[in-house]
C-alpha cells in the first residue's frame, strides 16, 4: 500500500492558508499535476520533494512516507482481525485515516496492539489451566481447602452452644487450612507470572521493532562509534579476524579459542563470549566473515558501552527481555558499521552498481552481513538505495525484518508465497530477481538468495535461510540487478500482495488462506501453508 504522501502535502498546504496554484508556483511545475500529487495519484520524490517539504516548513521524512508506513502497517493488521475483518471498509479507509487523523489512527493501532496482548496473556493462561497437571492440582487444592474452611466456619456459626475446647479445634482447622490457601495461591501466581513473561515476548519484538523503524535502522551515534573504534584498530595492522583477536586481547584480556568445545556444554551456537573465563569461542566451522563480524561486535559492546546505553535510555523499552534484544540488536548494528564503514560502503555500493558479491569480497562480508548494512544506509544527505530487508527460514517463518516506505511487509501471519525470498530456497546458492507489482499498482525489485551456515559436524543438520532485499523498480536501474530487465514492460511483472489474508486478487492460484473482502465473503478456504513468526537473529 502506497504511503499517502499526497494527503499530508495537501492538509499541511491547507494548514499554512496555501493556494495549490501558489505552492505549484514556489515549486515549479503546474497546479493540475500538484492537484495529481495531492491526491496520490502520482509518485514524488527526490529534488522535488525537498522543494515541498522547504516551501512547506516540514522535514522530508515527515512527508516521505517513512513516518505513516509503520502505522498503515499497523491498522492493516487490526482491520484484518476476525472480531472486524467483516465489517464493509473502503478500499482506502485506512490510508485515509492515516493522512487526515493520524491521532485517531494511533489510538486504533495501540488499541488493537493492547487487545492482542491481552488475548495472548488470557490464552497462554487457559491454556495452561487446561493443560498443566500442576496447575490443575494446585486448583483443586484451593477448591479443597475452601471446602474446608466453609465448612468449619458453618460449624462454628450454626451451632451457638459448642464447648470451648471443639471451637478452638474448628479455629485452628480455619487457620491452618488458610495458610495452606496462602501457600498454594503464592505457587499458582507464581506460575502464572512465568507464563506471563513468555506472552509477552510478541510485545517484546514489536517494541523493538519500533525502536529500529522509528530510527529509520540508522543511528549517528553508533555510527561515529564505530568509525572511531575502526581507526583505532587499523592503527594496530590491517583490519581483520588477527588483528582484531590482538587488540580484544591486548585491551581486554579476552582469548579467542576456535574449535574444541564451548565453556558450557550442549552449546548450541556458532560462537559464544563467556565474560567469567574471558574466552571468546567460535565452531571450527564458522567462516571469516562470521568470525570478524563477532568479534567486531564483542569490541564494540565493550568499548562503546555508555553509548549504546544512551541510545536505549531514549527508546521506549517496557521489559528487561526488550532491553536485552534491542541492546543485541544495537551491537549488530555497531558490529556492521565497524566491518563495513559508512563513507567506504556507500562509494563501494555506487561504485559496484549495489553487486552484493563485490561488496562481500571487498569487505571480507557474509551475503546476510551486506544486505543488512545496504539497509541501514540512511545518512541525511548521504542516502543510499532505500532497501526493505526480510530473512526466512525454510518453514516460510519471517525472523527479522524492516520495511521500506510504501511496500507493506506483514506484521503477523506469513508473506505471500510467490515472493523470491521463498523462490530463492528452490535455487541454492542463485541470487533470484523478481519485478512484482502489487494490487494498488506499485512495482517492486525483489532480490532473494538462500544461505547455509557450516554445520558444526557431519552430524549436524545445516541451517538453511533465504535473505531478500526489496526496492522501488525506480531504483533498480541503478544496481546490476537491473541489467537486462524491460523496466518499462509491465505485463512482465509477477502480481503479489503482501500476504493472502491481505491480498484483494481473488483468482491467484497461490492463494493459501481465505482472502478477507467487506461484507465477509471470502474465497475458498485453503489450510495455511506458510506459518510465520517474528524475532532477532544475529548476523553471520
Amino acid at each position: 500500500m502506497r504511503a499517502p504522501i499526497g494527503f499530508r502535502i495537501s492538509n499541511r498546504r491547507k494548514s499554512l492558508r496555501i493556494s495549490q496554484a501558489e505552492l505549484a508556483r514556489l515549486v515549479g511545475i503546474s497546479p493540475s499535476y500538484l492537484n495529481l500529487i495531492e491526491n496520490n495519484k502520482r509518485d514524488i520524490g527526490g529534488a522535488l520533494l525537498q522543494r515541498v517539504a522547504q516551501h512547506l516548513g516540514i522535514e522530508v521524512n515527515s512527508l516521505d512516507g517513512s513516518d505513516e508506513q509503520k502505522l498503515l502497517q499497523d491498522l492493516e493488521e487490526a482491520y484484518a482481525d476476525p472480531m472486524v475483518e467483516s465489517l464493509p471498509f473502503q478500499h482506502d479507509e485506512r490510508r485515509q485515516l492515516v493522512a487526515q487523523y493520524p491521532a485517531s489512527a494511533m489510538a486504533v493501532a495501540r488499541m488493537h496492539r493492547a487487545y492482542v496482548d491481552a488475548r495472548s496473556s488470557a490464552d497462554a493462561y487457559a491454556h495452561r489451566l487446561r493443560s498443566d497437571p500442576l496447575l490443575n492440582q494446585m486448583l483443586h487444592q484451593i477448591l479443597s481447602g475452601i471446602t474446608a474452611v466453609r465448612s468449619s466456619a458453618e460449624i462454628l456459626e450454626d451451632v451457638p452452644d459448642i464447648d470451648e475446647a471443639e471451637r478452638h479445634k474448628f479455629l485452628s482447622a480455619i487457620g491452618r487450612e488458610a495458610r495452606i490457601l496462602g501457600d498454594v495461591a503464592r505457587s499458582l501466581i507464581g506460575q502464572f507470572e512465568v507464563t506471563s513473561q513468555a506472552a509477552r515476548t510478541v510485545s517484546t519484538l514489536r517494541e523493538i521493532d519500533d525502536l529500529i523503524i522509528e530510527r529509520q535502522n540508522y543511528f549517528p551515534q553508533l555510527e561515529a562509534m564505530a568509525e572511531e573504534l575502526r581507526r583505532s584498530v587499523e592503527m594496530q595492522g590491517p583490519f581483520g579476524p588477527a588483528v582484531l583477536v590482538d587488540v580484544l586481547e591486548r585491551q581486554f584480556g579476552v582469548v579467542t579459542r576456535i574449535g574444541g568445545r564451548p565453556s558450557v556444554p550442549d552449546f548450541p551456537g556458532q560462537y559464544r563470549f563467556d565474560a567469567e573465563s574471558g574466552t571468546m569461542w567460535f565452531q571450527g566451522t564458522t567462516t571469516l566473515a562470521t568470525r570478524q563480524f563477532q568479534l567486531a561486535r564483542l569490541l564494540g559492546e565493550l568499548l562503546a558501552a555508555e553509548v549504546m546505553r544512551q541510545t536505549l535510555d531514549g527508546a521506549v523499552l517496557t521489559n528487561p527481555a526488550s532491553r536485552r534484544l534491542a541492546a543485541r540488536a544495537l551491537g549488530s548494528y555497531l558490529a556492521g558499521a565497524i566491518v563495513f564503514p559508512y563513507a567506504q560502503f556507500l562509494e563501494a555500493a555506487e561504485a559496484t552498481a549495489y553487486d552484493i558479491d563485490q561488496l562481500r569480497e571487498k569487505f571480507g562480508g557474509s551475503f546476510e552481513q551486506v544486505a543488512h548494512r545496504l539497509v541501514s544506509l540512511r545518512r541525511p544527505g548521504a542516502e543510499g538505495i532505500p532497501f526493505g530487508f526480510l530473512r526466512s527460514d525454510p518453514a516460510g517463518r519471517l525472523t527479522k525484518h524492516f520495511p521500506l516506505p510504501g511496500l507493506l511487509l506483514p506484521n503477523s501471519g506469513h508473506a505471500c508465497p510467490l515472493w523470491a525470498i521463498y523462490g530463492a530456497f528452490r535455487q541454492p546458492d542463485t541470487i533470484v530477481r523478481q519485478a512484482v507489482r502489487f494490487s494498488d499498482g506499485s512495482r517492486y525489485l525483489f532480490l532473494a538468495r538462500s544461505l547455509q551456515h557450516r554445520p558444526g559436524s557431519y552430524r549436524d543438520q545445516p541451517n538453511l535461510i533465504s535473505v531478500m532485499l526489496a526496492c522501488d523498480v525506480r531504483h533498480a536501474d541503478r544496481t546490476v540487478y537491473g541489467s537486462g530487465l524491460d523496466l518499462m514492460d509491465q505485463s512482465a511483472d509477477v502480481p503479489v500482495g503482501p500476504s493472502c489474508r491481505l491480498c484483494p486478487r481473488r483468482a491467484c492460484p497461490a492463494r493459501q488462506e481465505e482472502m478477507l473482502t467487506p461484507g465477509g465473503e471470502a474465497s475458498v478456504t485453503r489450510l495455511p501453508l506458510i506459518p510465520r513468526e517474528f524475532g532477532l537473529g544475529d548476523l553471520g
